[in-house]
C-alpha cells in the first residue's frame, strides 16, 4: 500500500514529465490548451456548483466566518467569470521565448538572455476555489506544470474545477498531468510537498499567516509569498473629502475579506472632524466598526451618528488584518508621521495617500516601501486582473524575483544562450 509520501512523490514525477512536454510546446499549442480549459469549465458548471454547494454546507456547519464563506462561494456568474478570465489569459502575449537582452562581447560570442518556464510550480492555498483556475491557467500559458493543494473547506470545488481543466488540456493534446490537485486534506501533504525540491522549483502559498509561516519553515525550495495584507490609507490635509469618502468606503467595504482591503486609515489632524462627519458616517452606514485612537475617539463622540460605531483602539489593532468590517483609525500630524506609521505597522502590500498636493503625493509614492503604492485610488486594485494581467497566481511582498501581483512574467525565469563559432577561453 502506498503511503501519502509516495503519492505526493508520484505527483512530482508526473508533473516534471509534463513540464518537459509543456516547455517544448509552442505558444499556439498552449493557447489552444488554455481556450479548451475555459470551454471545459463552462461545460462542467453543474458539477462545479454541486461540489461547491457541499463545501458551503460543510463550511457553515464548521462555523466559518461570513468573509470566509464569501470567498468560498461560487455561482453561475462566478463560474462564467472564471472561464472568461481563462480566455483573457489565452489572448495575452506569451512571455516565454522573449529575448530580454542580446549582446556580443569582444570574443564574438553571441549572448542572449531568454525567458523560459520555471518548471514545476506548487500552489498551496485556502478557501478560494477560483485560485485553482487562476493558478492552472497561468502556469499552462507559461509552460509550467503545477501541483495544487487547496484547503479542506473547498476540497470538492477544487477537485471539480481541476478535473475540468485537466480534461480541457488533454482534449487539446497537452499532458493532463500538467495540472494535478492533491485530493487529500491531510496537513501532512503540505510537509511532503515542501520537501520535494527534486521535482518542485518553487512554492507559492496563498492564505493565512500561519499557513505561510508553516510553508516557509518547511520548504526546501524558494517560496514566493506575502504574510499579511495590512493595507493603510493616509488622508492628507489637502485631501478632497468627497473623494476620500468614495475611496475609503470602497477600500474597506467592497470586499472586506480580501488581502487588498484597507485595514487602517491615518487622518491628518487638520481634516479629522471633516473626515469623521463625512467618511466616518458613511462607514457607519455600511456597518463598519471603527477602532479609534484617543483623539479620534473623542472627536467621534461628538458626532451623534458615530457613537454606536466606535471603540477605543488597542495597540494590536494597528497590526491586524481584520478581513471584516472593522477599521482602525489614527490621527497624525504630518506626512512624516504617516510614513513612520506605515514603516512600523504596514505589511508592504498596498498603501495609499489621498491628497490634492502633487508634491506630497510624489514623496509618498517614492518613500513608501510597499509592493503597490497608490495616489487617490482604492487599494482594491492590487489584483492581477485589474492590472491587465488576466489573472494572478498570488501577490508577493518579497523583493527578489517577484513583487506585487504575480502573473505571466513572474512565472518565468531566464537562461543565457551562447552561440559561438569555435571560441575557447585563453
Amino acid at each position: 500500500m502506498s503511503t501519502l509520501a509516495d503519492t505526493i512523490l508520484d505527483y512530482g514525477r508526473r508533473a516534471r514529465a509534463a513540464a518537459r512536454v509543456l516547455a517544448r510546446s509552442s505558444t499556439a499549442q498552449r493557447n489552444a490548451g488554455v481556450v479548451a480549459m475555459a470551454d471545459a469549465l463552462v461545460a462542467s458548471e453543474a458539477d462545479i456548483l454541486a461540489a461547491n454547494a457541499l463545501d458551503l454546507t460543510q463550511a457553515k456547519e464548521r462555523g466559518l466566518s461570513g468573509a470566509m464563506l464569501e470567498r468560498l462561494a461560487l455561482n453561475p456568474k462566478r463560474v462564467a467569470a472564471m472561464a472568461e478570465g481563462v480566455r483573457q489569459v489565452a489572448a495575452l502575449p506569451d512571455p516565454v521565448g522573449e529575448i530580454i537582452r542580446r549582446w556580443t562581447p569582444p570574443n564574438q560570442l553571441e549572448i542572449s538572455k531568454v525567458r523560459v518556464p520555471i518548471g514545476v510550480v506548487g500552489i498551496i492555498y485556502e478557501s478560494r476555489p477560483n485560485v485553482t483556475s487562476d493558478a492552472a491557467v497561468l502556469c499552462t500559458k507559461t509552460g509550467n506544470a503545477t501541483i495544487l493543494r487547496g484547503g479542506s473547506e473547498s476540497i470538492r470545488s477544487n477537485i471539480a474545477i481541476a478535473a475540468a481543466l485537466s480534461r480541457g488540456l488533454a482534449a487539446a493534446g497537452l499532458p493532463a498531468d500538467s495540472i494535478q490537485l492533491i485530493q487529500v486534506t491531510d496537513r501532512e501533504a503540505v510537509s511532503h510537498l515542501c520537501s520535494m525540491d527534486r521535482y518542485l522549483d518553487v512554492i507559492v502559498p496563498r492564505g493565512g499567516k500561519s499557513l505561510i509561516e508553516t510553508v516557509v519553515s518547511q520548504a526546501r525550495m524558494p517560496v514566493i509569498k506575502h504574510y499579511d495584507g495590512i493595507c493603510i490609507l493616509y488622508v492628507d490635509k489637502a485631501a478632497d473629502m468627497t473623494m476620500t469618502e468614495a475611496i475609503v468606503v470602497n477600500a474597506k467595504c467592497q470586499r472586506p475579506g480580501v488581502c487588498n482591503a484597507v485595514e487602517t486609515v491615518l487622518v491628518h489632524r487638520d481634516v479629522l472632524v471633516g473626515f469623521l462627519e463625512q467618511t466616518g458616517r458613511a462607514l457607519a452606514r455600511h456597518g463598519v466598526e471603527l477602532r479609534c485612537d484617543a483623539e479620534t475617539l473623542a472627536a467621534a463622540a461628538q458626532i451623534e451618528d458615530l457613537k454606536l460605531h466606535v471603540q477605543p483602539a488597542q495597540e494590536q489593532d494597528f497590526n491586524t488584518e481584520f478581513l471584516e468590517l472593522i477599521l482602525a483609525l489614527k490621527v497624525v500630524d504630518s506626512l512624516d508621521e504617516a510614513l513612520e506609521h506605515i514603516e512600523e505597522h504596514g505589511s508592504r502590500h498596498s498603501d495609499g495617500i489621498i491628497t490634492a498636493n502633487p508634491s506630497t503625493a510624489e514623496r509618498f509614492l517614492q518613500e513608501v516601501d510597499s509592493a503597490t503604492v497608490y495616489w487617490n485610488a482604492s487599494t482594491r486594485f492590487t489584483d492581477g486582473g485589474e492590472f491587465g494581467f488576466g489573472a494572478e497566481i498570488g501577490i508577493s511582498t518579497d523583493k527578489l524575483h517577484a513583487r506585487g501581483p504575480m502573473a505571466l512574467e513572474e512565472l518565468t525565469t531566464y537562461k543565457y544562450q551562447l552561440r559561438g563559432n569555435g571560441q575557447i577561453r585563453a
